[in-house]
């Protein structure tokens, strides 16, 4: 059995020849693919480490999980789809919304559990009847509608929790990581975020040695005199040890609360490998449901021991893009290092260690980021909003979703937030268009002839907008 495991070297192993990459079944020499893939390690710390802290799960555990995610992931897809898997941040706004509700770390992992079944199912059902059915049940202007919301949905977060523990901090380490990711080049730009945390934390540092305690609130909202910044957790850690483990718990409130996340999960994956198969020269429509349903197995196996789940991830096609390098022996490595990473629970103090004020300038453009990411789904696919058909119900469920609206059935059931924006956005648009009438199906008809439409003025037709 191939298990994609064995490569030839690339030309003499030191580059890439002009105009050639380096394809998944190549690589270079042992030493530079081992530092490529320490590369993507650093490239995913916001994937990786932030999310797993943003989420209140233990760090350590976390990217030991993810390197075992990607060698699950890599032996999956029989070494085609070069990926590293990390914890997509879609899940932090589910998090949040349950620990609102009084879950435990035990109810996250369970509640993701139950999304990272629903995730194998969807990949078992894109194997058998083709990617016909997501782009069926889940077009762009829904699949972007629910991304959005998942996004906005965590500003709340950020405003509340993390920006008022230092103020200051934050508004520094918000405008260097926006300056970092326009302005920096190749890789640089794609660890725009760990290069705020490390700047973050001397600011933090530097901020205590002049003007001492800060009397703000902490991570638990008690408004105390503490210091920007804590490692007394990283003296006390130990070089080498186990993360903590535990088990999940189930509950349904919390279930429903991120099962919506199966969309974004969906969207992420087919993104994910129809750009590897467009930079490879490798059509990989064949591999989607096995990526899917590896994503989906990875996931439930970290979640059942205590970590968060891991998906495929954009950091990673930014790399490859920059090093034409598509070698999935580099992932190997980097998964390598992952578990490395994971026995070493100092590496974890330093991580959960991160001040609350650079996590709060970090969240504003992260957080932002992935609720723009539904709008650009919405341009890339031509997504039409002057129809109502697509209009109507986008606009009703990012509304519920972003500000918390809640529908009570019983005294013990409620369906609100992100779950019941999602189900509006989904129900919505297909209950419509089902009732709609053809030519809003095919067109891209005008909410208000006149006003909607900026095009240039057709000749002779006396100013008027043209549709």
């Amino acid at each position: 059995m191939d298990l994609g495991v064995c490569w030839k070297l690339h030309g003499d192993g030191r580059s890439p020849a002009p105009g050639a990459v380096v394809r998944p079944d190549e690589r270079l020499s042992w030493p530079r693919t081992i530092g490529l893939g320490a590369q993507h390690v650093v490239a995913m710390f916001g994937a990786s480490f932030v999310a797993p802290v943003l989420m209140g799960l233990d760090p350590n555990l976390a990217i030991m999980m993810s390197g075992v995610a990607t060698v699950i992931f890599l032996l999956a897809t029989r070494g085609r789809v070069p990926s590293y898997l990390g914890c997509s941040l879609s899940f932090v706004g589910v998090a949040a919304v349950i620990r609102a509700q009084g879950g435990t770390s035990a109810t996250v992992t369970g509640a993701v559990f139950v999304v990272g079944v629903a995730l194998f199912l969807v990949g078992l059902a894109v194997r058998r009847f083709g990617a016909r059915i997501v782009h069926a049940a889940m077009p762009p202007v829904v699949t972007g509608a629910v991304v959005m919301l998942i996004g906005f949905n965590l500003a709340p977060v950020t405003a509340a929790t993390y920006w008022p523990q230092d103020q200051w901090t934050a508004v520094l380490v918000m405008l260097f990581t926006g300056l970092a990711v326009v302005c920096l080049r190749g890789f640089w730009s794609r660890v725009a975020i760990f290069l705020g945390l490390v700047l973050g934390y001397g600011i933090s540092w530097a901020l205590d040695r002049v003007f001492g305690r800060i009397h703000s609130p902490n991570a638990a909202g008690t408004v105390s005199d503490h210091w920007r910044l804590d490692l007394s957790g990283v003296g006390r850690a130990e070089w080498i040890g186990l993360p903590h483990f535990h088990g999940p718990s189930f509950q349904w409130s919390a279930v429903l609360v991120a099962l919506p996340v199966v969309i974004a999960l969906v969207a992420e994956n087919a993104g994910h490998v129809k750009a590897v198969g467009e930079m490879t020269g490798d059509p990989l429509d064949d591999r989607l449901g096995t990526a899917i349903s590896a994503d989906g197995v990875a996931s439930m196996l970290s979640t059942a021991v205590g970590g968060p789940p891991n998906t495929t991830y954009s950091e990673n096609i930014g790399v490859m893009a920059a090093t034409r390098v598509y070698s999935t022996a580099a992932y190997w490595a980097a998964a390598c290092f992952a578990l490395l990473f994971g026995v070493c629970p100092k590496f974890g103090a330093i991580v959960a260690a991160v001040p609350g004020g650079v996590l709060g300038g970090i969240t504003v453009i992260l957080y932002g980021m992935i609720g723009l990411l539904g709008a650009q789904i919405w341009l890339n696919a031509g997504v039409d909003l002057r129809n109502p058909l697509n209009l109507v119900p986008t606009a009703a469920g990012i509304i519920i979703g972003v500000g918390g609206v809640s529908l009570k059935f019983t005294d013990t059931f409620t369906l609100n937030g992100i779950a019941l924006g999602t189900l509006v956005v989904i129900t919505g648009y297909h209950t419509l268009r089902l009732l709609a009438p053809a030519h809003l199906k095919t067109g891209a008809p005008l909410l208000d002839e006149g006003t909607s439409s900026y095009d240039a003025p057709a000749d002779g037709d006396g100013g008027h907008p043209t549709s």
